[in-house]
């Protein structure tokens, strides 16, 4: 019994010695219906088809929703019209002359005062007039300045009315270097006399400005700028005024922050009034022949009379000073129109 259980303990210890051996060559077929896992992370496509937005009947798939657009710019603001001014590079200086835009302040409107006056009339409150000019030569009055945020006290004066003047918008050089060099000498005087491009404003300001556009000079009361903006945009648009990159950049960059500011003067343009025809003159009847009759005495020859004292008036304002005369009225020795821009008869003010 016992050499028969030691000699099946020996067959069982040699058949796993056998086994033992073996291992190696039967391992990696030991389990073929698994499949092989990659090392990287699990494939995704399984999930893909899974998606509730990927039907399995051939459905349309409804795309996702797009980001939300900005809102549109509303049509009739100052906003929206600058994208029909032209934009390209400014053209030379050259040849430009403050006359070519007329000689002075005119009165293009025929009210029977000139566009300076106009404007401070318009622009100021409290306005007193020179008597025996209908309301039209303004003398004093209190400027809410719009390009300073601050009140001025206009007199008019030799020393006191530069304190207030009145501004181009779109200042005249600009519009010469960006299409009014091309223009006719009519649409030039009525663009420098637009009320629309016109505004009262504090004197040096206007000085710093000089023809500065909306890329080089903004005003510096902060709460105007998008109405001056706007008043450009509107002006540009109205007389095809282009602009260059960095300017339009500029408007943009304002009226973005009011996007509802409206382009002052709607759609319609504000021209100045064309002067009325001139009436065919009446035909003259001609006169019946009146009855000869015998030819008078010859009277005496009078003595020829003195000669009228010849009137010379000052060449210019500098030359009135000089002679102590400034200012010079209707009447006055030296006066001349050329004096008198403003023509209010008094020259050289």
């Amino acid at each position: 019994m016992t050499s028969a259980t030691g000699a099946a303990a020996a067959a069982i210890l040699l058949t796993l010695t056998a086994c033992g051996t073996a291992l190696p060559t039967t391992a990696p077929t030991a389990t073929p219906s698994l499949p092989a896992v990659p090392a990287a992370g699990p494939t995704p496509a399984p999930a893909e088809t899974e998606s509730p937005t990927a039907p399995e009947d051939g459905a349309a798939v409804e795309p996702a929703a797009p980001a939300s657009p900005e809102p549109p710019t509303a049509p009739g603001t100052a906003l929206a019209a600058v994208e029909l001014l032209e934009v390209k590079g400014r053209a030379p200086r050259t040849g430009y002359d403050r006359d070519l835009f007329g000689s002075g302040w005119v009165d293009t409107d025929r009210n029977g005062c000139d566009t300076r006056n106009d404007m401070l009339a318009r622009d100021l409150v409290d306005e007193t007039f020179k008597p025996g000019t209908r309301d039209c030569v303004v003398l004093t009055g209190t400027l809410a300045d719009p390009y300073s945020g601050t009140t001025i006290a206009f007199v008019r004066g030799q020393a006191t009315s530069t304190a207030v003047q009145i501004d181009h918008v779109v200042a005249l050089s600009d519009a010469w270097q960006k299409g009014a060099q091309q223009w006719d000498e009519a649409r030039r005087v009525t663009f420098a006399n637009d009320p629309l491009n016109l505004l009262a404003v504090d004197g040096p300001l206007n000085a710093q400005k000089g023809d500065g556009d909306t890329a080089t000079w903004l005003p510096p009361h902060k709460g105007f700028r998008c109405a001056y903006v706007a008043r450009q945009v509107a002006v540009k648009v109205m007389y095809a005024v282009w602009v260059t990159p960095a300017e339009r950049d500029a408007m943009v960059r304002v009226l973005a922050d009011c996007p509802a500011e409206p382009l002052p003067g709607g759609d319609a343009p504000v021209q100045a009034l064309p002067a009325p025809p001139t009436p065919a003159p009446a035909p003259v009847p001609a006169p019946a022949p009146a009855p000869v009759a015998p030819a008078p005495a010859p009277a005496p020859t009078p003595p020829a009379p003195a000669p009228a004292p010849e009137t010379v008036s000052f060449a210019n304002c500098s030359e009135a000073r000089a002679a102590g005369a400034a200012p010079v009225r209707v009447g006055d020795p030296g006066y001349g129109t050329h004096l008198d821009r403003d023509r209010d008869g008094i020259g050289c003010e």
